[in-house]
């Protein structure tokens, strides 16, 4: 149950060449303490229930529990969720043993654009595609559950 992740920027838009999969996410938060973040998320035909932990001091470290949800009762709970929904377009794209997830954000976070690679630990190699841009693990600006709070288009110029 510990996610191990790596989060980029990504630079130019090649990505979607590459791609084998592409689908709309919709997710709100019904908590962003600090402590945890529970999260509410609506992709597709499915909806999740998820609960992350406090990451470690690197940012690439995190206890994660989901689990799925009928879709209709993920979006009685979006109606619960604080202020701020997240609406973005993930890309799935294969890099040797490993799969980018690229989140292409919509919205009040229009613009933006991250990578995330999960890892089986902390240090492993993995291939560094020409579209991928300066690493942000662990800069909590760019977690989801803060970009719900204070979007993007507030912050970047």
């Amino acid at each position: 149950m510990i996610e191990i992740e790596r989060k980029f920027l990504i630079k130019s838009d090649a990505y979607k060449q590459e791609a084998v999969s592409k689908e709309r996410i919709v997710q709100g938060f019904l908590n962003t303490h600090e402590e945890r973040t529970v999260r509410i998320r609506i992709t597709g035909d499915f909806g999740y229930l998820t609960i992350k932990g406090k990451s470690n001091a690197s940012g690439t470290s995190r206890f994660e529990w989901e689990k799925e949800l009928p879709v209709a009762d993920a979006k009685a709970l979006l109606e619960l969720c604080e202020k701020g929904i997240i609406d973005k377009t993930r890309y799935r794209v294969p890099k040797g043993q490993h799969i980018f997830e690229i989140d292409e954000f919509h919205g009040e976070n229009d613009g933006l654009v991250i990578g995330e690679i999960e890892l089986t630990e902390e240090v492993e190699h993995f291939e560094h595609p020409n579209w991928l841009g300066d690493e942000v693990t662990g800069d909590v600006k760019y977690y989801n559950s803060k970009l719900s709070k204070n979007p993007f288009k507030t912050w970047y110029i």
